[in-house]
């Protein structure tokens, strides 16, 4: 089923946050947070300091109302500079493919492109990006089997 939740980026303290937002809201986070150094390594990606292997790469929580918010820290060794305005993204859960092709043609016109819609490694289409108004967007949707990475 399709959802909406909000995604937050940290420079080096998204495990902290998501630790301060559990003893807030209660609960636990949806599944153990994933870290950078779980990443398989991308062609042209620098190599990680042990400080960023051990950054957050994915964590979410349900908060209130049904509504989930996700986070991750930036890697500076990329260039990633984090700054207000730039730490919130809209993310939308979709039911397919499909339909996070579409939302992406017709939404990122006019925009900047983070990412294309790309197969991830962890068995999603995934993409981002800013659309022409200047609002930082996220896009997942499940593989279908057969479209994944190898």
């Amino acid at each position: 089923m399709a959802s909406v939740s909000t995604y937050l980026n940290f420079d080096g303290t998204c495990e902290e946050a998501f630790a301060f937002y559990v003893e807030v809201f209660g609960g636990a986070l949806v599944d153990p947070p994933m870290r950078m150094g779980d990443v398989p390594q991308q062609p042209g990606m620098p190599p990680l300091s042990d400080d960023e292997k051990n950054r957050i790469m994915h964590c979410a929580l349900d908060i209130v109302g049904g509504h989930r918010i996700m986070g991750s820290d930036i890697l500076p060794s990329m260039g990633h500079v984090l700054r207000e305005g730039n730490n919130v993204y809209l993310n939308l859960q979709l039911d397919d493919e499909d339909q996070v092709r579409d939302l992406f043609d017709r939404l990122s016109v006019g925009g900047a492109v983070e990412m294309e819609p790309t197969p991830m490694f962890w068995g999603d289409l995934y993409c981002a990006f800013t659309d022409r108004f200047g609002i930082q967007w996220m896009f997942v949707a499940t593989m279908t089997e057969g479209t994944g990475l190898a």
